[in-house]
């Protein structure tokens, strides 16, 4: 039977169990739209009101159900808007797969209308990139996609189909089953290798001589579906655990071993813990600049066990004295099966010290992040996520929001994308239609997003938003006022909308507070709103001069911390 290429790509995303793509359609993607409305009771679109906030939908879609998140666009300004979303994704580890419409085969490289070399252009921030140019190898390159975004190290991954190929027919046999022979070859051929067992004995060695282990969990345990090894790992050997801003959900916050965030604004007790430890057993992290903040300084008096899947990693920003290469589920198993039980020591009894001397002792009598945070999150149970933009409110949300579950905290880490946020609370709303999802943004980043309000607005997707409303960019003037002299230039957000008539104008209830009464108040009605199934902000005003604290002050080790 003859399948136009349009046809081929959505049978095969559908065969994939791909259910939901995010997208905005242009003339070079014209016949796969036209393909999507055929099929559009057996796959769903989703039109946003800006690509970048497509591939951000894909993304949260993506962290929050561990599945390949899909975004579309057309081709130049279209495929061009799509960038910074990509880039997120890959700066992060997510599996995501961008396609795009391009110019006909014949006007490619001829400065056409709308003609991108997208390609081109995305290479630095995918794992990889097709240019199809027969029809017939368009669906093994769809499926070979997903292999590549998903195994190994997760990425995105872009496809790029001219015009033409979409229109032409083919003869084409579609190989039924998930798991056909060609699928079973490309798991075989992108399948990660095992670990090195010469390495887990030199790990196992260095455990047996530490005094003072801390393990520092990152985003590939979750990545890698790996939680259940890494408390089990933590309980066995009774050590404390520290989580970058990307490990966030991948041990409960409230575990009794959990120290929380490390790094920039991690805690006492983190940062601490790491500049005093033996050794540190790192699991899928690759020590960032904002965990390690000096690296000549960090961690200095400890060997390191370094477990990650990308070789890429191996002695790139920490040297490893011993490195274990593999699928960190798999590799966990191992190393745990050949460890002995550790009994507590003084070593947790000082990191707990630590933990317990920088707990909150007075009450917050002004409208305090920390007070907003924990209300809400009280009010919304422990069954929901958090997604963030960037800046303070960030920071504040990964410091107060009480992750018990994994994938309950998404947050754009690596290239920290201001604007990140409500796109990729709609896509991990739709990902866990079960799930409540709590957007926490700040002025700053939700004027760069706003515009999704219609789509939320359009589809009934019920997003709890906390607008964090301090008139300036928060983060910025925080380090103007610390480093900068307090020169506060262009920090100041001015004049501000009002937000509440903004939600109006889209359909959508808003409710504002300034202080702890009022807040209060309008939190319980936002809740009421919110309950009937209903997209709501909560614009929130606080001091412009509020602070992320801790902040570890650049060029300083991590537990050299501004506390107050």
């Amino acid at each position: 039977m003859q399948y136009s290429g349009a046809r081929i790509l959505i049978e095969t995303l559908i065969d994939l169990g791909v259910d939901i793509v995010f997208g905005y359609p242009g003339s070079s993607v014209l016949h796969i739209y036209d393909e999507l409305y055929r099929q559009r009771k057996r796959i769903r679109h989703i039109l946003v009101s800006h690509e970048q906030h497509a591939a951000h939908a894909a993304d949260g879609y993506a962290r929050s159900s561990g599945k390949v998140g899909i975004c579309i666009a057309t081709s130049g300004p279209g495929a061009t808007n799509l960038i910074t979303g990509i880039a997120s994704a890959y700066m992060d580890s997510v599996p995501l797969i961008a396609i795009t419409g391009n110019v006909p085969r014949a006007l490619l490289g001829k400065d056409s209308f709308q003609e991108v070399d997208i390609a081109g252009v995305s290479m630095p921030v995918v794992k990889h990139s097709y240019i199809v140019k027969d029809i017939k190898e368009l669906a093994f390159t769809v499926e070979e996609a997903f292999f590549v975004a998903k195994f190994g190290r997760p990425g995105p991954v872009l496809i790029d189909i001219p015009k033409d190929i979409t229109s032409t027919k083919t003869i084409w046999y579609k190989e039924e089953g998930f798991f056909s022979p060609r699928r079973i070859r490309l798991f075989n051929k992108y399948r990660q290798k095992e670990f090195s067992g010469d390495e887990m004995k030199k790990a196992i060695a260095l455990l047996s001589l530490s005094k003072k282990p801390l393990i520092l969990a990152g985003g590939g345990i979750i990545r890698a579906n790996a939680e259940p090894e890494l408390k089990k790992l933590a309980e066995k050997i009774n050590v404390p655990l520290a989580l970058s801003l990307m490990g966030i959900g991948a041990l409960p916050y409230n575990h009794y071993l959990c120290t929380g965030l490390i790094g920039m604004h991690g805690t006492p007790a983190s940062n601490k813990a790491a500049q005093k430890a033996d050794l540190l057993i790192a699991l899928g992290t690759r020590f960032s600049d904002r965990v390690i903040c000096k690296a000549s300084m960090f961690a200095k008096t400890a060997k390191v066990i370094h477990f990650d899947i990308d070789e890429a990693e191996i002695n790139k920003n920490i040297e490893a004295n011993a490195f274990i290469q593999g699928d960190l589920k798999r590799s966990l198993k191992a190393f745990i099966s050949m460890l002995s039980p550790r009994k507590e020591s003084s070593w947790n009894m000082q990191v707990n010290k630590w933990k317990k001397d920088t707990e909150p002792k007075r009450k917050e009598k002004s409208l305090k992040p920390r007070f907003i945070i924990k209300e809400t999150s009280k009010k919304l149970g422990n069954n929901s996520i958090a997604v963030t933009d960037v800046g303070q409110h960030q920071i504040w949300a990964a410091q107060y929001f009480p992750a018990v579950k994994t994938r309950s905290f998404i947050s754009s880490g690596g290239l920290g994308a201001m604007g990140f946020g409500l796109g990729a609370a709609l896509g991990a709303k739709l990902a866990n239609p079960l799930k409540n999802v709590v957007l926490f943004t700040g002025d700053g980043c939700f004027r760069m997003n706003s515009a999704e309000l219609s789509t939320l607005n359009a589809y009934k997707i019920p997003i709890f938003i906390v607008l964090f409303n301090n008139g300036v960019l928060g983060m910025i003037r925080q380090w103007q006022n610390y480093f900068h002299e307090g020169h506060l230039s262009e920090s100041t957000l001015s004049p501000c909308p009002d937000y509440l008539k903004l939600c109006e104008a889209y359909g959508i209830r808003g409710f504002r507070a300034d202080t702890p009464e009022s807040f209060k108040e309008a939190l319980g009605k936002a809740m009421a709103e919110f309950r009937k199934n209903r997209p709501v902000l909560l614009e929130v005003c606080i001091d412009p001069d509020e602070k992320v604290l801790p902040m570890v002050p650049s060029g300083k080790p991590i537990d050299e911390q501004i506390i107050n």
